[in-house]
């Protein structure tokens, strides 16, 4: 079994598993737990790290000019064993390069580093994706971090809310649940100015996606319960998403989204895709606050 890294500020412990760079815990003071209780009965992941895709690909694959590669839902990042760079106290950096497996699915040179430092109440997460090949690299990225639902502190699940930074009016986007991929039209919002309300019956369709968002942070929590602030200052998409009925609720930032339905066109065509020069490199962050009750 993977022995999983700890991290710890005067407020918070984390606790990272090299596999994926992934998130498994969040606990403050008390030992009361933020993150996903990760039931087999719904979904095991924690916090997966989404590259180089986001969401599925039509028939699980992609393709670069005349050549087809198969790629899984999500990319191969959260299946891999990041290398554990530095661990302070307070502070992990874990680095993904690629290699003879992931060239044969992804034919491009890279490094994927995912730094998690605490200070005080808050995780930041920042994740630093470089072309370290000679010709520019197509990717998308994604952070899918599975936060309990309902939060420690008392306040009832019914009670929770998502609260966006700035109105958001436009329509969202949802999965077909025959193929996994993005459908061609547009739904209503369940927002209502800036306020969603979480309810199982949202997610029997799979995730809300937002393609066009306004906002870039959201506060998840109730009135006289602890609450989470998380601000994703990168990232021009948002997938909301649990099983329905299960303990978290998956608050997602995105820069790319699945293929839509019918999308046959090469990956640099794909909606959300990033084209990173050779030798430069993209940071997105997300910062996680703890916002106890009452504050």
């Amino acid at each position: 079994m993977t022995e999983l890294v700890s991290i710890a500020s005067d407020q918070l412990t984390a606790r990272i598993n090299p596999v994926g760079a992934e998130l498994w815990s969040l606990t403050d003071g008390r030992g009361r737990e933020y993150m996903t209780d990760a039931d087999p009965a719904f979904w095991t992941g924690h916090a997966p790290i989404l590259f180089p895709i986001v969401g599925m690909l039509r028939d699980g694959c992609y393709r670069l000019g005349e050549t087809t590669y198969a790629l899984p839902k999500h990319g191969f990042a959260r299946h891999s064993r990041f290398a554990v760079q530095e661990a302070t106290a307070g502070s992990a950096r874990f680095r993904l390069t690629d290699s003879i497996e992931t060239r044969a699915s992804y034919p491009f040179a890279f490094a994927l580093d995912v730094l998690f430092r605490l200070s005080g109440a808050t995780l930041q997460v920042e994740s630093r994706v470089t072309n370290t090949g000679d010709e520019a690299m197509p990717f998308s990225f994604g952070y899918h971090p599975a936060f309990a639902w309902p939060l420690p502190g008392g306040a009832a699940k019914q009670d929770h809310r998502v609260v966006f930074a700035s109105p958001e009016p436009q329509p969202i986007r949802r999965i077909d649940p025959a193929s996994g991929l993005l459908l061609n039209e547009a739904f209503a919002t369940p927002v209502e100015g800036t306020t969603l309300t979480p309810d199982a019956a949202l997610f029997e369709a799979d995730a809300l996606i937002w393609d066009h968002l306004a906002s870039r942070s959201v506060r998840f929590g109730a009135p006289g319960g602890t609450s989470l602030e998380i601000a994703f200052p990168d990232t021009p998409m948002l997938g909301i998403w649990q099983k329905p009925g299960a303990h978290y609720l998956c608050i997602e930032p995105w820069q790319g989204i699945a293929d839509p339905v019918g999308f046959e066109g090469d990956l640099r065509d794909k909606p959300g895709v990033v084209s990173l020069p050779p030798g430069e490199a993209r940071s997105f962050r997300m910062d996680v606050t703890v916002v106890q009750e009452g504050a």
